[in-house]
């Protein structure tokens, strides 16, 4: 058996940053099962869509690029795909966000800063590394760039950074990034790891923090909870549900593919943006519109109008009505009004070893004023 890891979520500063939303509290709360807790949720959904459009609107969002990799294609397309590959390719990209507090305190977000490196020894990851010959890695993982680098080339200090967000701490392991209490063997052994941000916070939702330390079989292969032992509590904030950050920047509860999965929406020049990994493409929200073999058929055949990301299935329904969620709050692509403004956190590419799977429609990246 596992030993769980001791993290200290008590410990955990629970100061909330920005306001709280309560519009789209209670939805667990509603009798009468999912079906009803999904009506409710796609009426809330809209009601918040004109508040938060008043909010306003941050000053800067970026994406840059960070690694393509394989994803097993039952899970991020779940039951719906016809595609013979085993595999299809995935792209990780952070987005910067950076906006001015009513004091015109400056502030600046990462969602999704994923140390690849280290990622790696994610027990998935590491098993599929493992049976793969290096030459096919080689073939079928392209790193595009670190965070550290991007944040150079942009010219941003690390100093700069006053939090750090991710949809779900699955894969991630955090420790070069805020820095731990005791050395670590495989990063220092001789002292504590020195946080390349000095002043970040990590946000999550206190929920999966919990998780963290008594991972159910189904969560162990996604986890790396032997990294967050020693992490630095006070640079990590547990949060409950919704929380309107800044100006047209918000993080609201989305649980289901973890139970304490998170979505960052953003306001912009286009509108209104969401970002998770609850769908790996825009098209898995309107699948009515896909030319990837089996999306459509299997959305009609099943009357489901969305098509989740499924590698652990924690509370699919809850997932389900998330992702309703996301595409009922967002806008339309500029690019396509078919397809909605959901900016995948792993957004689904096109990849020469995986046929069927070349999605009809990307982002590719998402800009909003000047760095």
């Amino acid at each position: 058996m596992t030993t769980p890891a001791t993290f200290a979520v008590a410990s955990l500063e629970s100061a909330t940053p920005g306001t709280t939303i309560d519009t789209l509290r209670g939805a667990a709360d509603i009798p009468g099962g999912f079906g009803a807790r999904l009506r409710w949720v796609r009426d809330r959904a809209t009601a918040f869509r004109s508040e938060f459009a008043a909010t306003g609107a941050p000053d800067v969002v970026a994406t840059f690029d960070l690694v393509s990799l394989p994803y097993p294609t039952r899970f991020g397309l779940w039951r719906a795909p016809l595609s013979p590959a085993p595999f299809l390719s995935i792209t990780n990209r952070m987005l910067l966000v950076r906006w001015h507090d009513s004091d015109g305190r400056r502030r600046t977000l990462l969602f999704e800063p994923s140390d690849v490196t280290l990622g790696r020894n994610t027990p998935y990851f590491a098993a599929l590394t493992a049976k793969t010959p290096a030459v096919l890695r080689k073939a079928i993982v392209a790193e595009h760039g670190t965070v550290p680098g991007h944040l150079t080339a942009a010219g941003i200090d690390p100093a700069e950074v006053d939090y750090l967000v991710f949809d779900h701490l699955h894969t991630q392991d955090v420790r070069r990034w805020i820095g731990t209490t005791r050395p670590q063997p495989d990063i220092n052994p001789d002292r504590p790891v020195e946080p390349l941000f000095p002043n970040a916070k990590l946000i999550a939702q206190r929920h999966e923090l919990a998780a963290m330390a008594d991972l159910h079989p189904m969560q162990r292969p996604w986890y790396q909870p032997e990294t967050y032992r020693d992490l630095r509590t006070d640079a990590v904030l547990a949060i409950d549900a919704d929380v309107l950050l800044g100006p047209g920047i918000a993080l609201l509860a989305t649980p289901g593919h973890v139970l304490g999965n998170q979505t960052l929406v953003l306001n912009s020049g286009t509108g209104i943006w969401a970002s998770s990994e609850n769908a790996i493409a825009a098209e898995c929200l309107v699948p009515q519109h896909s030319r990837l073999p089996g999306l459509r058929g299997w959305s009609r055949r099943w009357q489901q109008e969305v098509v989740l990301n499924a590698n652990t299935i924690e509370t699919t329904a809850d997932q389900y009505n998330s992702l309703v969620l996301e595409k009922t709050l967002v806008d339309r692509s500029q690019a396509d009004p078919r397809f909605p403004q959901f900016f995948p956190s792993s957004e689904l590419t096109a990849h020469r070893l995986s046929p069927g799977t070349k999605p009809t429609f990307t982002h590719g990246a998402l800009r909003h004023g000047q760095l």
